[in-house]
Protein backbone atom coordinates (compact mmCIF):
# COMPACT_ATOMS: atom_id res chain seq x y z
CA UNK A 1 0.00 0.00 0.00
CA UNK A 2 1.01 3.53 -0.49
CA UNK A 3 1.09 4.37 3.19
CA UNK A 4 4.36 1.85 3.16
CA UNK A 5 5.86 3.94 0.73
CA UNK A 6 5.66 6.93 3.20
CA UNK A 7 6.68 4.96 6.27
CA UNK A 8 9.99 4.17 4.41
CA UNK A 9 10.73 7.19 3.20
CA UNK A 10 10.94 8.56 6.44
CA UNK A 11 12.21 5.93 7.95
CA UNK A 12 16.28 7.02 7.60
CA UNK A 13 15.23 10.61 8.19
CA UNK A 14 13.39 10.49 11.46
CA UNK A 15 15.74 7.73 12.33
CA UNK A 16 18.84 10.15 12.02
CA UNK A 17 17.84 12.28 14.19
CA UNK A 18 16.42 9.94 17.16
CA UNK A 19 18.37 10.16 20.30
CA UNK A 20 19.07 6.22 19.89
CA UNK A 21 21.23 4.43 22.70
CA UNK A 22 22.68 0.69 22.96
CA UNK A 23 20.16 0.26 25.50
CA UNK A 24 18.22 0.93 28.52
CA UNK A 25 18.98 3.87 30.86
CA UNK A 26 18.52 3.05 34.20
CA UNK A 27 19.01 6.57 35.65
CA UNK A 28 15.48 8.14 36.49
CA UNK A 29 14.35 11.34 34.24
CA UNK A 30 12.26 13.44 36.17
CA UNK A 31 12.04 16.83 34.47
CA UNK A 32 10.70 20.06 35.75
CA UNK A 33 9.89 22.99 34.41
CA UNK A 34 12.77 24.76 35.10
CA UNK A 35 14.30 21.69 32.97
CA UNK A 36 11.80 22.52 30.29
CA UNK A 37 12.75 26.13 30.71
CA UNK A 38 16.37 25.43 29.85
CA UNK A 39 14.74 23.45 26.75
CA UNK A 40 13.35 26.12 25.43
CA UNK A 41 16.19 27.95 24.89
CA UNK A 42 18.06 25.57 23.22
CA UNK A 43 14.95 24.33 20.87
CA UNK A 44 14.54 27.86 19.92
CA UNK A 45 16.70 30.94 21.48
CA UNK A 46 14.39 33.40 20.00
CA UNK A 47 10.60 32.42 21.26
CA UNK A 48 12.08 30.34 24.16
CA UNK A 49 9.93 28.51 26.54
CA UNK A 50 6.40 29.03 25.05
CA UNK A 51 3.28 27.42 27.26
CA UNK A 52 0.17 29.88 27.31
CA UNK A 53 -2.19 27.14 28.60
CA UNK A 54 0.40 26.33 31.50
CA UNK A 55 0.14 22.64 30.82
CA UNK A 56 3.41 21.99 32.63
CA UNK A 57 2.13 23.23 35.74
CA UNK A 58 -0.76 20.92 35.30
CA UNK A 59 -1.32 17.82 37.63
CA UNK A 60 -2.51 15.19 35.02
CA UNK A 61 -4.72 12.32 36.83
CA UNK A 62 -4.06 13.99 40.05
CA UNK A 63 -0.14 13.37 39.49
CA UNK A 64 2.56 15.25 40.20
CA UNK A 65 4.38 17.56 38.36
CA UNK A 66 7.26 15.85 37.03
CA UNK A 67 4.64 13.13 35.84
CA UNK A 68 2.55 15.58 33.87
CA UNK A 69 5.66 16.62 32.66
CA UNK A 70 6.84 13.17 31.29
CA UNK A 71 3.70 12.64 29.77
CA UNK A 72 4.01 16.22 27.79
CA UNK A 73 7.34 15.42 26.19
CA UNK A 74 5.90 11.95 25.33
CA UNK A 75 3.38 13.57 23.86
CA UNK A 76 5.38 16.25 21.95
CA UNK A 77 7.85 13.94 20.55
CA UNK A 78 5.38 11.54 19.35
CA UNK A 79 3.51 13.38 17.50
CA UNK A 80 6.37 15.17 15.99
CA UNK A 81 7.64 11.60 14.81
CA UNK A 82 3.94 11.26 13.61
CA UNK A 83 3.50 14.46 11.97
CA UNK A 84 7.47 13.63 9.93
CA UNK A 85 5.94 10.46 8.74
CA UNK A 86 2.56 12.24 7.39
CA UNK A 87 4.32 15.34 5.51
CA UNK A 88 6.69 13.26 3.42
CA UNK A 89 3.64 10.69 2.85
CA UNK A 90 1.45 13.47 2.01
CA UNK A 91 4.06 14.50 -0.80
CA UNK A 92 4.92 10.82 -1.67
CA UNK A 93 1.20 9.98 -2.38
CA UNK A 94 0.54 13.31 -4.02
CA UNK A 95 3.64 13.09 -6.77
CA UNK A 96 1.96 9.22 -7.30
CA UNK A 97 4.57 7.68 -5.77
CA UNK A 98 3.88 3.62 -5.69
CA UNK A 99 5.93 0.11 -5.24
CA UNK A 100 6.15 -1.23 -9.02
CA UNK A 101 4.22 -4.37 -7.75
CA UNK A 102 0.17 -4.45 -7.34
CA UNK A 103 -1.12 -3.41 -3.96
CA UNK A 104 -2.96 -6.68 -3.16
CA UNK A 105 -2.83 -10.40 -4.07
CA UNK A 106 -5.49 -10.35 -6.70
CA UNK A 107 -3.92 -7.83 -9.06
CA UNK A 108 -5.59 -5.09 -8.21
CA UNK A 109 -3.27 -1.85 -8.40
CA UNK A 110 -2.20 0.95 -6.55
CA UNK A 111 -4.84 4.05 -6.78
CA UNK A 112 -3.99 6.76 -9.18
CA UNK A 113 -5.06 9.35 -7.30
CA UNK A 114 -4.84 13.68 -7.53
CA UNK A 115 -4.74 14.34 -3.87
CA UNK A 116 -2.76 12.51 -1.33
CA UNK A 117 -5.57 11.72 1.01
CA UNK A 118 -7.77 10.26 -2.01
CA UNK A 119 -5.06 7.43 -1.41
CA UNK A 120 -5.70 6.56 1.67
CA UNK A 121 -9.97 6.47 0.96
CA UNK A 122 -8.77 4.07 -2.24
CA UNK A 123 -7.78 1.29 -0.15
CA UNK A 124 -9.87 -0.97 1.47
CA UNK A 125 -10.87 -0.81 4.80
CA UNK A 126 -9.23 -4.43 5.96
CA UNK A 127 -5.81 -2.89 4.80
CA UNK A 128 -6.46 0.15 7.00
CA UNK A 129 -7.69 -1.97 9.99
CA UNK A 130 -4.08 -3.89 9.81
CA UNK A 131 -2.51 -0.45 9.55
CA UNK A 132 -4.30 0.43 12.76
CA UNK A 133 -3.38 -2.92 14.24
CA UNK A 134 0.31 -2.56 13.85
CA UNK A 135 0.42 1.03 15.39
CA UNK A 136 -1.38 -0.14 18.29
CA UNK A 137 0.92 -2.98 18.58
CA UNK A 138 3.91 -0.46 18.77
CA UNK A 139 1.98 1.84 20.88
CA UNK A 140 1.39 -1.39 23.11
CA UNK A 141 5.41 -2.38 23.13
CA UNK A 142 6.57 1.30 24.07
CA UNK A 143 3.98 1.30 26.54
CA UNK A 144 4.41 -2.17 28.68
CA UNK A 145 8.27 -2.67 27.78
CA UNK A 146 9.82 0.05 28.70
CA UNK A 147 12.05 -0.22 31.72
CA UNK A 148 10.61 2.94 33.12
CA UNK A 149 7.69 4.26 32.07
CA UNK A 150 7.50 8.00 30.97
CA UNK A 151 5.88 8.95 33.86
CA UNK A 152 7.97 7.74 36.61
CA UNK A 153 11.20 8.31 35.81
CA UNK A 154 11.41 6.80 32.05
CA UNK A 155 13.08 8.89 29.29
CA UNK A 156 10.68 10.19 26.87
CA UNK A 157 11.01 9.20 23.41
CA UNK A 158 12.22 6.06 24.41
CA UNK A 159 11.43 3.05 21.97
CA UNK A 160 12.03 -0.73 23.73
CA UNK A 161 14.09 -2.79 21.47
CA UNK A 162 12.20 -6.11 20.53
CA UNK A 163 13.33 -9.52 21.88
CA UNK A 164 15.47 -11.15 19.57
CA UNK A 165 13.92 -14.09 20.67
CA UNK A 166 10.82 -13.16 18.42
CA UNK A 167 12.49 -11.27 16.11
CA UNK A 168 16.06 -12.81 14.77
CA UNK A 169 18.60 -9.98 15.22
CA UNK A 170 15.95 -7.44 16.18
CA UNK A 171 16.27 -6.40 12.73
CA UNK A 172 12.99 -4.34 13.02
CA UNK A 173 14.28 -2.31 16.24
CA UNK A 174 12.57 1.13 15.22
CA UNK A 175 14.57 3.44 17.94
CA UNK A 176 18.07 2.50 15.93
CA UNK A 177 17.41 -0.01 13.25
CA UNK A 178 20.60 0.46 11.33
CA UNK A 179 22.77 1.27 14.42
CA UNK A 180 23.66 4.91 13.40
CA UNK A 181 23.22 6.09 16.57
CA UNK A 182 25.00 3.16 18.72
CA UNK A 183 28.66 4.84 19.07
CA UNK A 184 27.69 8.85 19.29
CA UNK A 185 28.74 10.41 22.91
CA UNK A 186 25.82 11.61 24.86
CA UNK A 187 26.54 15.08 23.44
CA UNK A 188 26.08 14.45 20.06
CA UNK A 189 22.37 12.43 21.23
CA UNK A 190 21.55 15.21 23.16
CA UNK A 191 21.84 17.47 20.13
CA UNK A 192 20.12 15.15 17.85
CA UNK A 193 16.68 15.24 20.36
CA UNK A 194 16.77 18.37 19.89
CA UNK A 195 16.78 17.92 15.88
CA UNK A 196 14.31 15.45 16.08
CA UNK A 197 12.21 17.81 18.33
CA UNK A 198 12.05 20.96 15.99
CA UNK A 199 11.82 18.97 13.02
CA UNK A 200 8.57 17.38 14.50
CA UNK A 201 7.17 20.85 15.34
CA UNK A 202 7.50 22.02 12.06
CA UNK A 203 6.30 19.34 10.78
CA UNK A 204 3.24 19.27 12.66
CA UNK A 205 2.63 22.83 11.30
CA UNK A 206 3.43 21.50 7.42
CA UNK A 207 1.05 18.65 7.53
CA UNK A 208 -2.12 20.89 8.72
CA UNK A 209 -0.80 23.57 6.59
CA UNK A 210 -1.44 20.43 3.92
CA UNK A 211 -4.58 19.49 5.48
CA UNK A 212 -6.27 23.00 5.73
CA UNK A 213 -5.21 23.97 2.10
CA UNK A 214 -6.74 20.73 0.79
CA UNK A 215 -10.17 21.54 2.39
CA UNK A 216 -10.21 25.69 2.52
CA UNK A 217 -8.79 26.65 -0.23
CA UNK A 218 -6.22 29.77 -0.50
CA UNK A 219 -6.69 29.48 3.54
CA UNK A 220 -2.59 28.98 3.32
CA UNK A 221 -1.38 31.26 -0.03
CA UNK A 222 1.41 29.77 0.14
CA UNK A 223 -0.26 26.38 -1.47
CA UNK A 224 -2.78 28.00 -3.30
CA UNK A 225 -2.76 26.23 -6.46
CA UNK A 226 -0.14 23.22 -5.50
CA UNK A 227 -2.28 21.57 -3.27
CA UNK A 228 -5.77 19.89 -4.81
CA UNK A 229 -9.00 20.32 -3.44
CA UNK A 230 -10.59 17.26 -1.30
CA UNK A 231 -13.85 16.16 -0.62
CA UNK A 232 -13.27 13.92 1.94
CA UNK A 233 -13.62 13.73 5.41
CA UNK A 234 -10.27 13.68 7.25
CA UNK A 235 -11.78 12.47 10.59
CA UNK A 236 -13.46 9.55 8.62
CA UNK A 237 -10.15 7.08 8.57
CA UNK A 238 -13.15 4.25 7.13
CA UNK A 239 -15.54 3.92 4.51
CA UNK A 240 -17.64 2.59 6.57
CA UNK A 241 -18.00 3.09 10.37
CA UNK A 242 -17.30 0.22 13.14
CA UNK A 243 -19.58 2.18 15.52
CA UNK A 244 -23.48 1.79 16.22
CA UNK A 245 -25.60 4.02 14.04
CA UNK A 246 -27.13 6.58 16.29
CA UNK A 247 -30.62 7.52 15.65
CA UNK A 248 -31.36 10.92 14.41
CA UNK A 249 -33.90 12.82 16.87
Amino acid sequence: MKTVAAVLALAASATAFAPATTGRSSVAVQETKADLEALGKKLNPVVGFYDPLDLAGQNFWNSPEESTIGFLRESEIKHGRIAMFAFVGYIVHANGITWPWPMQLDGTPFPQVDSAPEAWDAIPDVAKLQIFAFVGFLEYWREANAEKHYMVGGKPGEFPAFNAKYIPGSALNLYDPFGFSSNKTEEQKAAGLIKEINNGRLAQLGIFGFLCEAKIEGSVPALKGVIPHYDGEFMAPLAKSILPAVPSL
